[in-house]
């Protein structure tokens, strides 16, 4: 794969997943452009235009400035795991896992859609989770909130399809990144956690790094309105 000429966001790409697809098409030769509040030691060695803001407050203009006239692709990372009986779960974490997941990325979007569709031929990538189609105890808020993503990607898919502008998700299971670190932060957790894979290990960053690229690039040119599973088999072998 070759992004020598595109010109990528990709927000929420300090670290975990976002990072891992960050420093994997930074070796491809993209162009790239992160958004995230904070800018890691990690992501500032690669050298991007690095757009200090929230995701889930709308982008200042002077920072929408600083982007290309034209994007040939957007990569929404941001998430959340929020794991706890449902009957225990403020309705305030409903909202922030919903504004955080879902309307982050609806106003990244609304924000850049016009820059897409300059590229005549641009693809975005969000995020779901294996728990958003598959009924898991203690996800309630978090699977709320990405079936809504999936619902999000199928529309707009639809929506833009005339304007060559593919819309996809990728759905993966427990990843070791700093997010899930509570869930893996034993031998013995990490140890179930592999368990529970039909594959027998955990996700790593790298493999949603590689999906998200593939989604990117020319090579997926005939995929859009999918949601795909990266989750070892979770979502669907038993």
């Amino acid at each position: 794969m070759n992004f020598s000429e595109k010109n990528i966001l990709l927000v929420g790409a300090s670290s975990g997943i976002g990072l891992a697809t960050t420093q994997l098409l930074h070796g491809l030769g993209a162009k790239l452009f992160t958004i995230s509040r904070h800018l890691s030691p990690e992501l500032a060695e690669l050298g991007t235009t690095h757009l200090e803001a929230d995701a889930t407050q709308p982008l200042p203009a002077e920072l929408l400035a600083q982007l290309p006239e034209t994007l040939h692709g957007v990569v929404y990372c941001p998430g959340s795991i929020k794991l706890r009986p449902f009957e225990r779960i403020p309705l305030d974490d409903f909202r922030s896992d919903f504004e955080l997941n879902v309307l982050g990325a609806v106003q990244i979007l609304q924000a850049t859609m016009k820059k897409l569709k300059k590229a005549e031929g641009a693809s975005v990538v969000l995020f779901s989770t294996v728990a958003a189609t598959t009924g898991m105890s203690f996800h309630t808020s978090i699977a709320t909130a990405k079936a809504a993503v999936e619902g999000l990607t199928r529309a707009l898919a639809a929506e833009y399809a005339g304007s060559n502008v593919r819309v996809n998700a990728i759905a993966p299971s427990l990843t070791n990144t700093s997010l899930a670190a509570p869930l893996l932060n034993s031998p013995e957790k990490a140890e179930a956690g592999a368990k529970r894979h039909p594959l027998q290990r955990i996700g790593q960053p790298e493999d949603l790094a590689y999906m998200a690229s593939f989604l990117l690039s020319d090579h997926s040119g005939f995929i859009t309105g999918q949601v795909l599973p990266v989750d070892g088999g979770m979502g669907s072998l038993k």
